[in-house]
């Protein structure tokens, strides 16, 4: 693989490269006929594909090739975080959590949150980007956002962590999460989720847990907390 990677989610029912990735194959990359390029749906294959067709609005491509990726996780690691006020922090988040492996990313809408609207396309479109830049064959899912009271009383099969500052019994993270378990975690906003909303959770089956002994902007947490699983699903 030569390092770059185009994304084309349904390559298998239409070889047309998106119109964003078509102009970027061509006009930025100057891709010729003939030459070939490697593709991902995001649902775990990689594509070696000639390009048959170079055009800015619409690349056609022929696989030539078909590869599962290396490796992928039999668990699932999903975040809910309440985005904050600066968009920048919150793609900032949502691009280093792709590149250290998430399934699924959840903005919440809380008691606190800073911010009561955001625009999912936006968030989809970084997604994708690092998904391509860390040449990954698994697109995470990006939802639009979910009030609070309603994302806790979803089902969710596997461990479900709420991380707080609140003085109240909590476990750290590192030692109660066991590698190969799916995990679920919820990071707050910038003033906390409020002591009502942690006890709502406890009651759908949250497990309260502390992620470190400092205070944490609500991105930074969110990342420690993804990736304190990942260190421990990656210890042989």
């Amino acid at each position: 693989m030569d390092g770059i990677l185009f994304y084309c989610p349904n390559i298998l029912e239409s070889p047309v490269l998106p119109e964003e990735e078509s102009y970027h194959c061509v006009k930025v990359l100057r891709t010729q006929e003939g030459e070939m390029v490697t593709v991902t749906d995001g649902k775990g294959s990689f594509y070696y594909c000639e390009l048959v067709q170079a055009h800015p609005k619409q690349c056609i491509v022929a696989i030539r090739h078909q590869a599962e990726a290396a490796t992928h996780r039999s668990f699932s690691l999903q975040i809910a975080f309440a985005p904050t006020k600066q968009m920048d922090r919150n793609e900032w988040f949502l691009e280093k959590g792709t590149e250290i492996g998430i399934d699924r990313f959840t903005p919440l809408l809380c008691r606190y949150s800073e911010r009561k609207e955001i625009k999912v396309e936006r968030l989809r479109k970084i997604v994708i980007s690092a998904m391509k830049q860390s040449i990954q064959a698994y697109l995470p899912e990006v939802e639009a956002m979910v009030p609070f009271k309603e994302f806790v009383k979803r089902p969710f099969q596997g461990r479900k962590f709420i991380a707080h500052c609140h003085d109240l019994p909590k476990e750290e993270l590192v030692q109660t999460y066991r590698k190969g378990e799916n995990a679920l975690i919820l990071i707050g906003p910038e003033g906390d989720f409020s002591e009502e909303e942690v006890e709502q959770a406890v009651e759908q089956g949250f497990e309260p847990v502390n992620i470190g002994e400092t205070r944490l902007r609500s991105e930074t947490a969110a990342l420690v907390s993804m990736h304190t699983l990942h260190v421990i699903n990656n210890i042989q």
